[in-house]
C-alpha cells in the first residue's frame, strides 16, 4: 500500500502585515527619541558694507569677564571658582542689588507695567573660551549664564504677576526682559594657555 503524502495547510499571511503595521505604529508611538538641544541665543544682524568700525568705551564696572582656560578652570573677574558658582556670581552682578561700585552702574528706565526702575541696562557679560576648552565645559557655562537670567526673570515676575516669567504674555515679558535684558558677547577663541 502506498502511502499517502500529506498535505501542510497554508498559513493564511494576509494579516500578520496588519499586525507588523500595527507593531511599528506602537512603538512609533510608545518610543523616546532624542531631541537636539540649543542655545538660545538670536544673531545680532549683518553688518552693512559701508558701517565704520567703531570702538565702545565700556567702563570697567559695567564689565564681567569670564574666561575659561584650556584646563577648563573657569575665571570669573579675577578669581577661579567652580562652575556651581557662577550662576550666583552672575545673578549678583547683573541685579547689583546694593548698587555697588564695583558692579554695574544702575540707570532710571521707564518699564510698562512697573513704572520707573533702577536697572542694570549697560552691564555686560564678556565669555572668553580657549581653544583647548573642552566643549562641554562651554556649553556648562553657557548653560550656567542662561539659567542666571531665567531665575533672575521668574523672580521678578512671581513678585509682580504671580506667575513664572515662561507664563506671562509676550508683552509681559518684553517689560522683564528690559528689567534684566541679556547681554552676553562672546570673542573667538584664543590660545590663552593654562593660567594656573
Amino acid at each position: 500500500m502506498a502511502k499517502k503524502k500529506r498535505k501542510v495547510p497554508a498559513m493564511n499571511a494576509t494579516s500578520s502585515a496588519d499586525i507588523a503595521f500595527m507593531l511599528l505604529i506602537f512603538f512609533l508611538i510608545t518610543t523616546s527619541m532624542d531631541t537636539d538641544k540649543g542655545l538660545a541665543r538670536r544673531l545680532p544682524p549683518p553688518v552693512p558694507k559701508d558701517q565704520k568700525n567703531e570702538d565702545i568705551d565700556i567702563k570697567k564696572r559695567n564689565l564681567l569677564p569670564i574666561l575659561i582656560n584650556s584646563s577648563n578652570q573657569i575665571l570669573c573677574g579675577d578669581q577661579f571658582i567652580d562652575i556651581k558658582q557662577l550662576k550666583e556670581k552672575v545673578k549678583e552682578f547683573v541685579e547689583n542689588a546694593y548698587n555697588d561700585e564695583h558692579k554695574p552702574e544702575k540707570v532710571e528706565v521707564d518699564v510698562p507695567f512697573f513704572g520707573k526702575q533702577m536697572v542694570t541696562k549697560n552691564h555686560i557679560i564678556s565669555l572668553m573660551n580657549d581653544r583647548g576648552t573642552e566643549y562641554q565645559a562651554y556649553i556648562n557655562v553657557q548653560n550656567e549664564l542662561a539659567k542666571a537670567y531665567n531665575e533672575l526673570r521668574d523672580d521678578i515676575s512671581k513678585k509682580k504677576f504671580g506667575k513664572a516669567f515662561a507664563d506671562l504674555d509676550e508683552e509681559q515679558q518684553k517689560a522683564v526682559q528690559m528689567i534684566y535684558p541679556q547681554k552676553i558677547s562672546e570673542a573667538e577663541p584664543k590660545n590663552y594657555g593654562d593660567k594656573k
